[in-house]
């Protein structure tokens, strides 16, 4: 059957969604997660920021742990942890996601180029984060159908650059492992990739 070229569901979002995962060991639990965003739709508006785990392991937020967001419109953070990133798979197991912090973005800038290596900084007034990939591969564009994405109920596409090599640091300070891999619809991937243009659309009911 033809496809038709006009998606019909409706569309949740649309913008940038890169992210870092990292390990110690390969067959052990992700001691590092950060997941950016860059938002140009949404039902919440425009907004960007940074989802830091800096211990992924632990149902607790700040004070105690940096496990936090930082953002410049907290009510599309919210619902972005809520309804997607926290059914990611690597968010999905980790007890971290259920107790992020939320925190005012005061700065959010990019550096780089997707050629080569790339960064994105994000500040609130306590913390400033840094993530960094290294060594960019070459773009791949994803079609992800429903029943191969984290939430079952939307189409996704975008643009994808995986990094063998990435970091992401909290006022300088390095979170915990290196990067891996991750599945990605029956492939396995760099658990460091960059991610642009994606959409995610519903199915229709």
């Amino acid at each position: 059957m033809t496809k038709h070229p006009i998606h019909t569901g409706a569309v949740d979002w649309s913008g940038e969604n890169p992210g870092i995962y990292l390990k110690e060991q390969p067959d052990g639990p992700w001691t590092g997660l950060m997941c950016f965003f860059r938002i140009v739709y949404s039902p919440y508006g425009l907004g960007n920021g940074i989802v830091v785990l800096d211990e992924p392991n632990t149902a607790r937020g700040l004070p105690d742990v940096a496990n936090f967001c930082i953002s410049d419109n907290e009510e599309l953070a919210r619902y972005l942890v809520a309804d997607f990133f926290s059914q990611f798979a690597a968010f999905r197991v980790s007890p971290g996601t259920s107790a992020i912090s939320y925190l005012p973005a005061t700065e959010v800038r990019r550096e780089g180029d997707t050629r080569s290596t790339y960064r994105e900084i994000v500040r609130s007034p306590d913390f400033e984060v840094v993530a960094t990939w290294n060594g960019l591969g070459a773009p791949y564009a994803v079609d992800m159908p429903p029943e191969k994405g984290p939430t079952k109920k939307h189409e996704m596409y975008s643009v994808f650059l995986d990094a063998p090599d990435a970091s992401v640091t909290i006022n300088g300070r390095p979170l915990k492992g290196s990067v891996t891999t991750r599945n990605c619809a029956d492939t396995v991937k760099s658990s460091a990739f960059l991610a642009f243009s994606e959409s995610w659309m519903r199915t229709e009911a």
